[in-house]
C-alpha cells in the first residue's frame, strides 16, 4: 500500500494565486503506516500586506510574518515531504493549486501525485453529519481544535480526521468497497486508489461486519431488529394509570438521577388521561418548563394498553419527533412497567426505494453529484434503522437523485426479495401493531382523503405544536407551484436525443414493437416536450409581470406577496390565464402520449429487463407528477373556488424565486367535519394557546365548538419575576410613523450599545427579511461590532439549527432572525442573554391570508383587528418571549423596540398574554445601566 500520507494545511492573503496571492503560514503533518510520524510548520513572509479579514480570521499580523521566511527558502522541505506521497487537504483543490503555483514560481516542479480530499471523504464516509467544515468534523469527532484557521492547528486535526476516515473505510463489508471503487471514478480526488489499496489488505475470511450487516442482492444492509421500537416489559397484567401523586413521583423518579416534582407536568397528565377516558377533544396550555411531551406520553401509554388501541402523537417539526423518538421513548421504558410499541412514520417519499437503488447503480454516465450521492447511500444503508431521507445531508444535487429512488407505489418492480427489506412497507406494518404512532401534523391530515392515507386507523391523537395546526391544514387544503420544482420535473422527460426519460421509454417501445416505428412519432413528442418547456417558462413570467403590475410601491423591496384576483388586473391577468389555459392542455397531451406507451409495455410485463422495469416505475412518477402540476394549474386558473390566490417573488431573480399559493382563508368548518367529527377524543397542546387567557381565538380558528371543549391552562415552573427584565426604550422612533431607513439607522445605534453591554449573546426578532438585511449591513459598515460574530438568517448559509448552533459557539455572537426563529429555538443558559424583539409580529395588512380574513370578519360585521390580528401577533409573540428562558436557572433580558407596546391600548393585551415580569422604560443609557447591573 502506498503508505505515505502528507495532510497539508495553508493560510493565504486570499483565494487567487493567479492574481497575486500568497501563502503566510505551511503546515504538514507526515502519515506513515496508520501513525503521525512527522510535523513540519513555518510561518512565511508574503512580502506584501495581509488584509484586515484576513487577519481578523487567522489571528496572523503583518508584524508576525515580517522576519519568517520566504516561501522560496522552505520549498526544497517542502518538496522531500511530498516526495512519493498522497496529498490530503481539507478541500484539496483549494491547498494544491495554491502550493503549485508557489513551487513553480520558485523554481521547482509541481506536485504531481495522488491527492485526497477529507471533505469528499467524509461527506461519503459520514452521511449522516450535520456539516462538513472542518470545525463541525472535529466537534463530531471528538477532536481537540484549539485555533481553527491557524495551519498547524487546522493541519493536525485534518490529520487525526482522515485516520478516523481510513479506519471507517477499512470497516465496510468488501461488497461495499468494490461498488464505491466502481464509483469513485469519477470523484475529484484519487479515492479509487486508496480504496482498492484498503480492499487488497483486508482479511476477506475474518471480516468482522457479518454479524451486524446481511447482503441482499447485492448491497449491504443493516440488520434490522424484530420488532420495533419497545420498552422493556416486566408484565402486562396491571395498566393501572397512577392517579396519586405519590404514584406519579415513585414512578417518574425512575427515570432521573435526580428529579424535581413538576406539579403541573402531573396535572396535564390527569387532563390528557381524563380527555381520552371521557371521549372529549381538549386544549392544553402548558408553559416552557412543564415537561409537556412526558406529560401526554405517559397517559396515552396507559390509555393505548388498556383499551387497545393507537394513539397517534403528531408533531409540526422533525426536531419534535427526534426528540421524542431519542429522549423520551427511552424514558418511558425505564418507568414504565409494561412494554409499550412505539412507531415514527413519515410520508413514503421520506423513505428509499432499495430496488430502484440498486438499479441505479448499474447505469453510468452520472454527473459528480449523483456519483457522490450513490456512495453516501452506499455507506448510509449500513448504518440505517429506517431508510429515511431525513438522516441524510444531501447536496442540492442530491435531493434531485434522491427523487428517482424515493418509495412510491410500484408497478412494474419490488420482487418478493425487496418487498422483505422494503423501509417503507415494514414502517407501515410496524405502525398496524403500535401503541403510539409519532408523526407529523401534514401526514396526520392526509388521513382525511383515502386514496392518500399512509396511517392505519385512530380515533385519539395528540397534537403537539398545536398552535400550528390550523396552518399546515390551510396549506393542505390548498395548493402552491413554484418555478424552480416545476422546471426541474419537466426538464427530467427531455428531447429523444438527450437520452433522458423519453430516450428511455421509446428504446423500451422499440425491444417490444414488431416493427420499428416511423420518425414523425418521436418528432411529434419532441415537439410537445419543447412546446411544453417553452410554455412553462412563458407561464411564470407572466406570472412576474401580473405580479409587478399589481404590486404597490416597493419602496426599495426585493420581495413581495401579490394578491391574484380574476377579478382585476386587466391584460396581465387575462394573458396569464390564458398561458395557464394552455399550459394545462399541453400536460394533459404529454401526460396521454406516456399513459398510451405505458398501456402498450404493460402487456408485454414479463419479457421486461430489471433495468428497464426500474425505468419504467421512473416513468410512471414522472406521468404521476405531471399529472399532479395539470391538476395544480387547473385548480389554481381554470376551475371556480374560494381559495386565495397569490404570487410570492423575489425581484432580483424573478424567474428562480416565483411562487404561486391557493389556499383557503378559513379552514374551521373543514377541520371540524373531516377531522374533528370523526375522532373521539384529539388532545391540541402548545405553550402558545391562548390569548390573554382565553381559548377562543383559537377555538375559532381550528373548528371546535366551546361548550364541548375541555381547555385547561398550566403555567410555567419557571420564576419569571426574578428571572426575566423587561426594558421599553423611549428614545426611538414610532414604528410605523418613520421610513424603513430612518427607523433601521435609529435602531442600529441601539443595537450596538446593548450589544457592548451584554457582550453579545443576543437574539434580535424581526419580522420582515428586508428590516433584518438593512439592520445587518449597517452594523457591518460601521465597523463598531468587527470582534462580535453577526450570523443573519438568509445571509448566513446554513438551516436555522446551523446558525443557532454557531452563535452558541461563539463567545460574542448576535443572531438576528426572522419568522422561523420566533419558535422552536432552544438557547439553555448563558449562550442567550438578551432577546431584543424589533417590532410587534403583526402580519402586514396586504399579506393576501391576512386581507382576506380580515374581509371576510368585517363582511359578517365582524372587528377584524380584535378578532383575528391582534390574537394572532399576541400567539407569535408568546412565542418570541418563550426563547428567552429556557430552564429554571436562566436569567435575560427582554428588549421591546416597538414603543406601541406601551403607547396604545392594545398594548396590555401583549403584556398580560406573558407572565408578569418587572417592566422599565427609559432612554437607552439608563436601560444599559439596568443591563450591566443585571447581568
Amino acid at each position: 500500500m502506498l503508505n505515505k500520507f502528507v495532510v497539508v494545511d495553508l493560510e493565504t492573503t486570499g483565494n487567487n494565486p493567479k492574481k497575486g496571492d500568497k501563502i503566510i503560514q505551511f503546515a504538514a503533518v507526515v502519515i506513515e503506516d496508520g501513525k503521525i510520524t512527522e510535523k513540519f510548520s513555518s510561518l512565511i513572509n508574503p512580502q506584501r500586506s495581509i488584509p484586515a479579514f484576513i487577519e481578523e480570521l487567522t489571528g496572523l499580523e503583518d508584524e508576525m510574518v515580517k522576519d519568517a521566511p520566504l516561501f522560496i527558502e522552505i520549498a526544497p522541505r517542502v518538496k522531500s515531504l511530498l516526495e512519493g506521497a498522497y496529498f490530503v487537504a481539507h478541500n484539496v483543490l483549494f491547498d494544491l493549486s495554491f502550493l503549485q503555483e508557489e513551487l513553480i514560481q520558485a523554481g521547482f516542479e509541481g506536485f504531481y501525485g495522488s491527492v485526497l480530499d477529507t471533505v469528499e471523504m467524509a461527506r461519503i464516509i459520514f452521511p449522516t453529519a450535520d456539516g462538513y467544515k472542518l470545525s463541525d468534523l472535529a466537534v463530531r469527532e471528538e477532536l481537540k481544535h484549539d485555533r481553527p484557521h491557524q495551519a498547524d492547528s487546522d493541519a493536525q486535526v485534518t490529520a487525526e480526521l482522515f485516520l478516523i476516515l481510513v479506519n471507517r473505510l477499512s470497516q465496510l463489508p468488501t461488497m461495499t468497497l468494490r461498488q464505491l471503487s466502481q464509483l469513485s471514478g469519477g470523484l475529484k480526488s484519487d479515492l479509487q486508489l486508496l480504496i482498492d489499496e484498503i480492499s487488497l489488505d483486508i482479511d476477506h475470511s475474518s471480516e468482522s461486519w457479518h454479524e451486524s450487516l446481511e447482503i441482499c442482492n447485492m448491497l449491504a444492509l443493516k440488520k434490522l431488529p424484530i420488532g420495533s421500537t419497545t420498552t422493556n416489559g416486566l408484565n402486562e397484567d396491571h395498566f393501572h394509570y397512577p392517579t396519586r401523586e405519590e404514584d406519579k413521583i415513585a414512578m417518574v423518579t425512575k427515570g432521573f438521577s435526580s428529579y424535581e416534582k413538576r406539579i403541573g407536568q402531573f396535572q396535564m397528565m390527569d387532563g390528557v388521561y381524563e380527555a381520552f377516558n371521557t371521549g372529549k377533544h381538549t386544549l392544553i396550555e402548558a408553559g416552557t418548563g412543564v415537561g409537556k411531551s412526558l406529560a401526554y406520553l405517559l397517559p396515552v401509554a396507559y390509555f393505548a394498553k388498556q383499551n387497545k388501541l393507537r394513539v397517534v402523537v403528531s408533531t409540526h417539526t422533525i426536531q419534535l419527533q427526534e426528540q421524542i423518538i431519542q429522549n423520551e421513548v427511552p424514558l418511558l421504558a425505564k418507568i414504565l412497567p409494561f412494554e409499550v410499541k412505539t412507531v415514527l412514520l413519515k410520508g413514503r417519499n421520506h423513505y428509499i426505494s432499495l430496488e430502484k437503488f440498486a438499479v441505479s447503480l448499474l447505469e453510468e454516465n452520472d454527473n459528480y453529484d449523483t456519483t457522490l450521492t450513490k456512495m453516501q447511500i452506499l455507506v448510509w444503508l449500513t448504518e440505517t434503522n429506517t431508510g429515511d431521507r431525513d438522516e441524510l445531508n444531501l447536496s442540492s444535487g442530491g435531493n434531485i437523485f434522491w427523487n428517482r429512488i424515493k418509495n412510491e407505489q410500484s408497478i412494474f418492480a419490488m420482487s418478493k426479495v425487496w418487498q422483505e427489506k422494503d423501509f417503507y412497507l415494514r414502517a407501515k406494518n410496524e405502525a398496524q401493531n403500535a401503541d403510539i404512532i409519532i408523526t407529523n401534523h401534514s401526514l396526520l391530515l392526509s388521513n382525511l382523503s383515502a386514496e392518500k392515507s399512509f396511517l392505519p386507523d385512530f380515533d385519539y391523537a395528540i397534537i403537539d405544536e398545536g398552535h400550528h395546526f390550523e396552518k399546515v391544514a390551510s396549506q393542505y387544503f390548498g395548493r402552491s407551484l413554484d418555478y424552480f420544482s416545476t422546471r426541474l420535473l419537466l426538464s427530467q422527460f427531455g428531447q429523444y436525443e438527450q437520452h433522458l426519460l423519453y430516450y428511455e421509454l421509446e428504446s423500451i417501445m422499440e425491444t417490444l414493437r414488431a416493427k420499428k416505428e416511423d420518425s414523425t412519432v418521436t418528432e411529434k413528442v419532441n415537439q410537445l416536450a419543447a412546446d411544453l418547456t417553452y410554455e412553462m417558462d412563458e407561464f411564470f413570467k407572466l406570472t412576474a409581470l401580473y405580479a409587478k403590475a399589481n404590486s404597490a410601491e416597493r419602496r426599495g423591496l426585493n420581495r413581495a406577496k401579490v394578491r391574484f384576483s380574476r377579478d382585476k388586473g386587466g391584460k396581465e391577468r387575462n394573458a396569464l390565464v390564458h398561458s395557464a389555459e394552455r399550459f394545462a392542455f399541453l400536460l394533459k397531451d404529454l401526460q396521454n402520449e406516456i399513459t398510451g406507451r405505458l398501456d402498450f409495455v404493460k402487456k408485454s410485463n414479463d419479457s421486461l429487463s430489471s433495468r428497464q422495469k426500474g425505468k419504467l416505475e421512473e416513468i410512471i412518477s414522472f406521468r404521476n407528477d405531471i399529472e399532479e402540476l395539470k391538476n395544480t394549474v387547473q385548480d389554481c386558473f381554470i376551475k371556480e373556488s374560494n381559495d386565495v390566490k397569490w404570487i410570492e417573488i423575489d425581484f432580483r431573480s424573478q424567474q428562480n424565486v416565483t411562487t404561486f399559493y391557493a389556499q383557503p382563508a378559513f379552514v374551521a368548518a373543514s377541520l371540524k367535519e373531516r377531522f374533528f367529527n370523526l375522532k373521539k377524543g384529539i388532545v391540541l397542546t402548545s405553550a402558545t394557546l391562548t390569548v390573554n387567557g382565553s381559548f377562543d381565538y383559537l377555538l375559532n380558528e381550528i373548528g371546535l365548538d366551546k361548550d364541548n371543549t375541555l381547555a385547561m391552562s398550566i403555567t410555567s415552573p419557571f420564576d419569571y419575576k426574578n428571572q426575566v427584565q423587561l426594558l421599553i426604550p423611549v428614545d426611538l422612533p414610532e414604528v410605523n410613523a418613520t421610513s424603513l431607513d430612518d427607523y433601521v439607522i435609529s435602531i442600529t445605534e441601539h443595537i450596538i450599545t446593548i450589544a457592548e453591554a451584554t457582550n453579545g449573546r443576543m437574539l434580535i426578532l424581526f419580522t420582515a427579511h428586508d428590516m433584518l438585511k438593512k439592520t445587518y449591513e449597517l452594523i457591518k459598515e460601521s465597523g463598531f461590532l468587527n470582534d462580535f460574530a453577526m450570523i443573519a438568517q438568509g445571509i448566513t448559509s446554513g438551516s436555522r439549527t446551523r446558525l443557532t448552533r454557531n452563535f452558541q459557539r461563539y463567545e460574542k455572537a448576535i443572531l438576528l432572525g426572522t419568522s422561523s426563529f420566533w419558535e422552536g429555538v432552544d438557547i439553555p443558559g448563558e449562550d442567550l442573554s438578551c432577546l431584543v424583539i424589533v417590532r410587534l409580529p403583526f402580519s402586514p395588512p396586504d399579506e393576501p391570508l391576512t386581507e382576506a380574513k380580515c374581509h371576510v370578519i368585517k363582511q359578517k360585521g365582524g372587528n377584524a383587528f380584535m378578532e383575528y390580528s391582534l390574537p394572532e401577533a399576541i400567539l407569535r409573540f408568546k412565542q418570541g418571549f418563550g426563547r428567552l428562558i429556557r430552564t429554571e436557572k436562566d436569567r435575560g433580558i427582554l428588549m421591546v423596540f416597538d414603543k406601541r407596546i406601551i403607547t396604545t391600548k392594545y398594548g396590555k393585551d401583549f403584556l398580560q398574554s406573558i407572565p408578569p415580569v418587572p417592566m422599565k422604560k427609559g432612554n437607552i443609557d439608563e436601560l444599559v445601566e439596568i443591563i450591566y447591573k443585571w447581568l
